[in-house]
């Protein structure tokens, strides 16, 4: 595919903003109410970094970026 530079750039926001709602339901599963919160921001984190990179290969191995 040959595609602008302005529509790799939406894919790529498009990727960001599904890795953010994954690392955020990531965390709130994780979360107990009793325990601290940093572990369930760290799980989340970790969630949107895996997301993110999953996303992004996909989206490169497709041909799209």
């Amino acid at each position: 595919m040959n595609l602008s530079l302005g529509v790799k750039v939406l894919v790529v926001i498009i990727c960001a903003l599904i890795s953010v709602i994954v690392g955020i339901l990531a965390g709130l599963l994780k979360h107990t109410p009793a325990a601290p919160k940093a572990p369930a921001v760290l799980f989340g984190g970790g969630a949107f970094g895996g997301s993110l990179t999953l996303c992004l290969m996909l989206m490169s191995s497709l041909g799209v970026l």
